[in-house]
Formats: structure tokens, sequence, C-alpha cells
């Protein structure tokens, strides 16, 4: 056997190898739990492995008499089905007992208990709200009187807002029917004297103070003031203190005030997300973008534990529900080196790919490579190819990445007022157009159907090539394939007209793309296949067929020209 024939041999038996082990490394790649815009139960799950648990952090709140917020925890472990949330059931029914006058303020605080002597009987049972406490005549005198011997600047300049008398939508707090302004903002001088706000949020906030002292109105004091109003109706003493210790604005606390308002029912899996991850600020973000999807992805967060949280809420992305199974030892090294492991993942579908195509180049068409085409334009080609499918792998693999988040339910949306004017109205801007998983899985159906026609290509012209036939008779019969090898059009046309149909239908989504989608597919295919793999292949029969058809001469046989020559001679 010559050295190419053995070369096409061994390339033959090696080809399935290729194919093998391309799809390993596809389904590898595929497998390890990192996403660009998205993040993977895997990768949670190895988050919060090790991390407390919503019923340990509860317990811990217990343990520090902060009975408030350990009953909203309580809420959230019950409601993502933590296993330790009975003992902390138990650890809190407990603590209503032996600490029953504490429960309406939510626990103990030795900073209110002068003023409020916190163990005497209230006369409320359960968990207070605490304006509830602070509205009264006598609180708010016994709090004026506490607040004004204050050496901080910042508390006597929040007192300093009593006489205003433009304060907006509330009655001014000097005048009759003005208690409930005079109840904020003595409830905001206490939490500011007893440090229970975050230092970012109480420097905004003696900033605003300021700026409406200097202009003698509420001003953007107000808005904080319906929030906090909001809050302060919903929230005990120590749950505001433990949320607002958290919260760095106050853009997020009219953010967690309107969370209270458009889903009161979720407040304790909102609450416990703030005091679990340490940032209010990123829970509502995370909230306010994703709606009620986010708020089941940071359920299911909560499930897997601290770690989890903080790692959902670092990224600001949702969960890929649809990702598969991966290795404990990749979801460890996709949390220490993110984008090392989302290369790696990229280049393993590249690779996975280039060697699926070239195994079963080489296994389908000539051994040797397509007829009259060197080597290197192989590689090349079936790179282009390999570029090409393995970012068709990303855009599937990643739900979100040409789909954009759904409007979230939770957004914020302010009254707008119209002017009435000559000037045209503008319309509404509209979301841009997304793709949707009907579409991507359309575009993915059609791309299969032209690879098998592709394929189905490939094996005629192998059987041609394969048959003990004169180049010439070769060529003719490539000519009479050549219906098979126009198939991806045909193909094409069809499914564009049948997505159009169905799309009339009413059987799938209107969606233009994917409709046309086939159409393309099947021009690219014909395309490689005739220009690939049919013109050089007819090329070669032609001159394998000319030099056939070429009659040979003997070396001594005298040539017709040389006989005329020697006879006129």
């Amino acid at each position: 056997m010559s050295a190419p024939a053995s070369h096409r041999s061994n390339a033959t038996a090696t080809a399935p190898l290729w194919v093998i082990v391309g799809l390993v490394l596809a389904v590898g790649a595929w497998m390890l739990p990192v996403n660009l815009t998205s993040v993977s139960p895997a990768l949670l799950r190895a988050a919060g492995s090790g991390t407390a648990t919503l019923g340990g952090y509860g317990r811990d709140l217990v343990d520090m008499e902060k009975i408030g917020p350990a009953q909203l925890v309580l809420a959230a472990a019950r409601a993502t089905d933590d296993p330790r949330a009975p003992m902390l059931a138990s650890a809190v029914q407990q603590a209503l007992q032996d600490q029953a006058t504490l429960v309406p303020w939510g626990g103990w605080d030795p900073f209110l208990d002068p003023l409020f002597n916190l163990r005497s009987n209230s006369g409320y049972k359960g968990s207070t709200p605490v304006l509830t406490f602070f509205i009264t005549e006598k609180a708010r005198t016994a709090l004026r009187g506490y607040l004004s011997g204050s050496g901080s600047q910042g508390v006597q300049a929040l007192l300093k807002l009593h006489p205003l008398t433009k304060t907006g939508r509330f009655v001014p707090a000097a005048q009759p029917g003005g208690q409930p302004l005079d109840a904020l903002i003595l409830l905001t001088g206490l939490l500011y004297q007893g440090e229970r706000l975050s230092a970012p949020l109480q420097r905004e906030l003696r900033a605003l103070t300021d700026v409406a002292l200097r202009e003698k109105q509420l001003g953007e004091l107000e808005p904080f003031c319906i929030n906090l109003l909001s809050l302060g109706r919903r929230l005990d003493w120590t749950q505001l203190s433990e949320l607002l210790r958290r919260t760095d604005s106050v853009k997020t606390v009219g953010e967690y005030a309107h969370l209270a308002r458009v889903a009161p029912n979720q407040l304790p899996l909102i609450y416990a997300a703030a005091l679990f991850s340490d940032s209010s600020d990123r829970v509502a973000l995370y909230l306010i973008t994703f709606g009620k999807a986010g708020l089941d992805d940071l359920k299911a967060a909560l499930g897997y534990g601290q770690g989890a949280v903080k790692q959902l809420l670092l990224h600001q992305v949702p969960i890929n529900r649809t990702a598969g199974g991966s290795f404990g030892s990749a979801a460890e090294l996709a949390l220490k080196y993110p984008q090392l492991m989302l290369a790696l993942k990229y280049i393993g579908y590249f690779l996975g790919v280039w060697l699926v195509l070239r195994g079963l180049d080489r296994w389908l068409v000539a051994p040797g490579g397509a007829p009259g085409m060197p080597a290197a334009m192989g590689h090349m080609k079936a790179g282009m190819l390999a570029v090409l499918f393995a970012m068709l792998l990303v855009v599937v693999t990643e739900p979100f990445l040409l789909k954009a988040a759904p409007p979230s339910e939770f957004q914020l949306r302010l009254p707008v007022l119209v002017a009435i004017s000559n000037s045209p109205v503008a319309p509404p801007s509209q979301p841009p157009p997304t793709m949707d998983t009907s579409t991507l899985l359309s575009i993915g159906f059609f791309a299969a159907l032209q690879v098998a026609m592709y394929f189905i290509c490939l094996l005629k012209i192998r059987e041609v090539a394969r048959q003990p036939l004169s180049p010439l008779v070769k060529l003719r019969l490539m000519e009479n394939e050549e219906n098979l090898f126009d198939g991806g059009l045909y193909v094409g046309i069809g499914g564009t007209a049948t997505a159009l149909v169905l799309q009339v239908l009413g059987v799938i989504e209107p969606n233009l793309l994917a409709a046309y989608s086939s159409n393309l597919f099947g021009i690219t295919c014909v395309a490689l296949v005739k220009i690939r793999h049919v013109r050089p292949y007819k090329q070669q029969l032609i001159l394998e067929g000319q030099i056939g058809a070429a009659p040979v001469r003997e070396p001594n046989e005298p040539s017709l020209s040389s006989g005329r020559s020697s006879a006129a001679l």
C-alpha cells in the first residue's frame, strides 16, 4: 500500500474518535457552571455550601433578643422549606413567652428603654408598628424633650424642621393635624441619635435637612418622610432599625417602601434577604429590575444559604434554570476564577465543534479531505464553521443573552403630568424586541435540518467518488445530482413557508426572524456544498478526464509534420 493510501486509511479509522472527543469536549464545556448573563443553580449551591442558613441566622437573632426580625426570618425560612425552621420556630415561641412585654417593640433595646420603659405593659400584643407608639402626644413630648438635649448637630437640625410651613402633602408639624409629620421627624431624630442609620444614609439625610432649612421647605425630605411613614406602619422598632442599618441611600428606603406596598405578602422574604445579605440596596435593585421572577430567584438563593444570596446579588443576573449538571470541583473553580472558567467554556465549545466537524468531514467525505482541496484550506473552513456553530451554542445555552428581562412588576411608576401645548406629544417608548424561547428553538431546528442536508450531500459525493467508473462518467453522475445539491434551498424555502403559515394560524409566536432564518440557512448550506465540495471535485474530474483522453505517442514514432518534411527533401 502506498503512503498516501495508508494515510487516508488511518484518517478514516480515527475519524470516529475525533467525533467522540469533540462531543465529550462540547458536553463538558456545557456542564461548566458559569454563564455570561445568568447564574446556574449549581454555582449557587456551591456558594451556599457551608454558609449560614435562614434557620441558623434567625436563631442568632433570637439569641441577641431581636425577636421582631427573627419572626420575619422565620416566615422566610418556612417559605423556603429550611430544615432548621422548626427549631427556629421553637426558639421564637419560647422568646415570645419569656419576653412578652418586649415583643411589641421587636426586642430589647437599652437605648430606648429609658424613654418608654420597654418591660412595662404597653397594652399591645405581638409585633407593633413603631409609629403606633410615636403618634401619641405623650410620646412626642417625651421624645422632643429627650432629643432637644442631644449634642448631635444632625439631630438638632432635624428638630428645626418642626416649624416649617411648606411641607408638601403633609400638614405642617406645628399645626393641628400635623401629628404624622411631627412623629416622623422625631422618629428620624431618634434613629439618628441612636446610630440606627448606616453612615451613608445618615450623611445623605443630614445634607437634605440642611437644604430644607436653607430653603425653608421640606423639599426632597418629603418623599423620604412618606416612605418612612409606609415602613413605620408595617415594621416595629427593632425591625425598622435593623433594616436601616443596612440601607445606604434615601433611594433604597423609597424602594423598600414601594416593595412593601406592592408585595406585602412577600415582605418577610424581602426583609430577610436584606438582613441575610447585609445589603438592602442590592436586594432592592435586584427586585426592582427583575420583578416577580427575581423574587422567585431570590427565594431559591435563600434556600441554598447566605453565600448563595450574596453571589446572586453580587452579579445581579437571573438564575438559568435550564443549565445542566456540573462537577463539584468545577463549581468551586468557577467561584474563584469566573472569567477564566467562562473563557474555557467558550473555547471548549469551539474545539468540540471543530473536532466534530473535522471528524465527520474525514468520515463521510473523501478520507484525505475534500477532493482537490489543500488540507490547510479544509482546516480553515472547518474553523469558520466551528466559530458559527459555537456562537449558536452560546446563544442556546445563554437564554438571557438575546432575550431581555420582561418588564418588572415592581418597577416604580410615577404619575406623569401632561401639559397642554401645541407641540405633539411624543409616543411612549416601546421596549426593544426580544427573542423568546420558541424563536430560538425554531432557529435551532432549521439549522439542524440544514446540517443534516449538508452531510447527505457529502455522502452522495463520496458515493460517486468510490464508484469504479471513468472520470467523465462520474462527472455526468455529479451533474445528475444537481437537484440534490440544491436541496438545501428547497428545504429552506419550505421551512420559511411553514413557519409563516404556523404564525398566521397562531401555533407559534409571530417572528419573521425565525421564518426567514430557514431560508438563510438553506442559502448557506447550498453555497458550502457547491463551492467547497462540488466545484473542486468537478474540476478534478474534468482534469482527470482530459488527461485520460489525450493520445499517447511512442518516442520513436515520427510525427506527421516530420514525415512531410522528409518527403519534401
